[in-house]
């Protein structure tokens, strides 16, 4: 029978901290922002999205839901006086419902890139401006060594990266150290957010995120506990002899 493996000695301290073991949520070296979506940070690393790095979101379709996820971290940054970079958006940005969302005109910036080599050269130059805080790509073309491309342009750029891809690219390798796909359920459209890669153990099941946004639930519960208002009654309707002079006026002037 053979004998037992000797037990390894104890890491040095500085070394225990710095390795990651693949049952245990991983760390991220450089800070995070918290997504505002309490649920969320619950299941990201460090609990919040990842600065000086790349993230990719997924959808089967463009505009299911990319604002509504973002819209917490971006507020919150446009009410610190960071500007918003948005390169290559497949819909012009809709400014009154920004603006309601309080992400006003003047903290965004769009770039219109239509060729993948645009796309990719705008999001490198944008990551190498000291006066942007969030970039927002849209890539649906990108290759596995341009997303490696742009992680390593991410780590010098102290703001936040987001690419935004097809469904389609979840088969494909990519550098991206958090990546998660976008749905959106049955109405009243619940958002489901499935982290299917992070530095961590793999989740057993999407997240799912409230379907409306706090301002829009705090407005429907008080329009909830407001008391119907009585019905007005119906207007009675007129008797058509009431009409019989105008009838005959108009009947002689067209005889």
């Amino acid at each position: 029978m053979p004998s037992p493996c000797p037990a390894l000695p104890p890491l040095p301290s500085h070394i225990e901290a710095a390795l990651w073991r693949g049952h245990a949520m991983g760390r991220a070296h450089a800070s995070v922002m918290a997504s505002g979506h309490a649920a969320l940070d619950a299941v990201l690393p460090d609990g919040g999205w990842p600065c000086q790095s790349l993230t990719e979101i997924l959808s089967r379709q463009t505009g299911q839901g990319e604002w509504r996820l973002l819209q917490p971290v971006l507020q919150r940054l446009c009410a610190q006086g960071g500007q918003l970079i948005l390169v290559g958006p497949p819909l012009q940005p809709f400014l009154p419902a920004l603006w309601q969302a309080d992400l006003p005109a003047d903290r965004l910036i769009r770039v219109e890139a239509h060729t993948p080599a645009e796309r990719l050269w705008v999001t490198e130059q944008a990551l190498k401006s000291d006066c942007v805080s969030v970039v927002l790509s849209w890539l649906p073309q990108a290759r596995p060594e341009h997303m490696r491309r742009l992680h390593a342009c991410a780590a010098q750029h102290a703001g936040l990266l987001f690419a935004f891809r097809p469904e389609q690219a979840r088969q494909e390798s990519s550098a991206a150290p958090l990546r998660l796909s976008l749905s959106l359920q049955a109405f009243p459209h619940a958002l489901c957010v499935d982290v299917f890669k992070r530095k961590g153990p793999v989740l057993s099941e999407p997240i799912v995120l409230s379907a409306w946004p706090s301002k829009m639930q705090a407005l429907l519960r008080a329009r909830q506990r407001r008391p119907l208002a009585p019905a007005l009654p119906a207007p009675a309707l007129a008797s058509p002899t009431h009409h019989a002079p105008l009838d005959r006026i108009v009947a002689s002037s067209l005889a």
